[in-house]
C-alpha cells in the first residue's frame, strides 16, 4: 500500500512538472512574438548593420500585426533601410506610401523631410542636369510649408540655400557662356533668374556685374549705369562692384571722347 502511495505521488509530480514546462514554454513563445519583442529584436540587428535581415524582420512585423505602432514604426524603418543602402528610388517609393496611408501620424516631418534629402542626396553639381534641384528644392519648401515649427525645418531652410546656390551656379554658368558667344539678350535672361530667384545666394553680386557687361556691350548704357549702381549699393565692398566701376568709367570716357567730337563739329 505504501508503494502504491508513492508511486502515485511521483505520478502527481511528474504530471505538475509536465504542465508547469508547458505553461511556461507557451508564455515565452507569447512573450517572443510580442510586436514589440519582435521590434527590439529587429532594431538590434539594423544597429549592427545587418540591414537585409532587420528589413526582413520589419516585413514580418508588419504581417503579423498590420495595425500594431511597431508596424507603422517598422514601414518607416524599411523605408530608411532604403535610404541608408542609397536605394533612394525605393525609399521614397516606401515614405510615399507612409504618407498615402497614415496622412496624421506624429511622424510625418520626417517622412516628408527623408524624402527631400533623398532628392538632396542624388544632385551631384551644377553642371548635371537640374531635376533633382528641382526636386529637392520643391520637397524642402513643403516640410517647411507643411511643418514649420519642426525640428526639421530648420535644416530644411539651410538646405534650400545650398540647393538654390546649385541652381544659381547653373544659371550662372550658362549665361557666362552665352556672353562670351556674345548672346547678349539671352545671358541677360539668365542673370536676371539669378538676380530675382536666388538673391540670397553668393552668385548675386556677380549676376548683376555680368548684366553691366552685357549692356554695355549692347550699347544700351543708361541701364548699365542704374545696374552697377544696384550693384554698389548693395554690394559695395564686393570685387564685382569694382570691376562694374571701372567698366562705367570707360563708358564716362567714351561719352566725353563723343562730345568733345561733337562740339568740334558743331563749333
Amino acid at each position: 500500500m505504501i508503494k502504491k502511495i508513492i508511486c502515485l505521488i511521483l505520478l502527481y509530480l511528474c504530471i505538475s512538472c509536465s504542465n508547469n514546462n508547458k505553461i511556461a514554454n507557451k508564455e515565452d513563445k507569447n512573450v517572443l512574438i510580442e510586436p514589440e519583442s519582435l521590434y527590439k529584436i529587429a532594431k538590434i540587428n539594423f544597429d549592427k548593420q545587418n540591414f537585409d535581415l532587420a528589413r526582413d524582420q520589419f516585413i514580418e512585423i508588419k504581417r503579423l500585426f498590420p495595425l500594431s505602432n511597431e508596424a507603422i514604426q517598422s514601414e518607416i524603418m524599411i523605408a530608411f533601410i532604403y535610404y541608408v543602402k542609397m536605394d533612394y528610388d525605393n525609399a521614397i517609393l516606401n515614405y510615399n506610401k507612409i504618407i498615402n496611408k497614415y496622412p496624421s501620424h506624429k511622424d510625418l516631418d520626417y517622412v516628408y523631410y527623408m524624402i527631400a534629402v533623398c532628392n538632396y542626396e542624388q544632385i551631384q553639381n551644377a553642371g548635371l542636369d537640374g531635376y533633382f534641384n528641382d526636386l529637392a528644392l520643391k520637397s524642402f519648401e513643403q516640410v517647411i510649408k507643411r511643418f514649420p515649427e519642426s525640428k526639421y525645418a530648420k535644416d530644411s531652410r539651410q538646405k534650400i540655400i545650398l540647393v538654390k546656390s546649385n541652381i544659381a551656379a547653373k544659371h550662372m554658368e550658362i549665361g557666362r557662356f552665352y556672353l562670351n558667344n556674345k548672346k547678349y539678350i539671352a545671358a541677360l535672361n539668365r542673370f536676371k533668374i539669378v538676380v530675382d530667384e536666388f538673391s540670397i545666394t553668393k552668385f548675386t553680386p556677380e549676376a548683376l556685374h555680368r548684366m553691366v557687361e552685357a549692356y554695355y556691350e549692347m550699347g544700351m548704357y543708361e541701364d548699365s549705369y542704374n545696374t552697377a549702381s544696384l550693384l554698389g549699393y548693395n554690394y559695395p565692398d564686393s570685387q564685382w562692384y569694382k570691376y562694374s566701376y571701372n567698366l562705367i568709367e570707360q563708358i564716362d570716357d567714351e561719352k566725353k571722347f563723343l562730345n568733345r567730337i561733337r562740339s568740334f563739329f558743331d563749333g
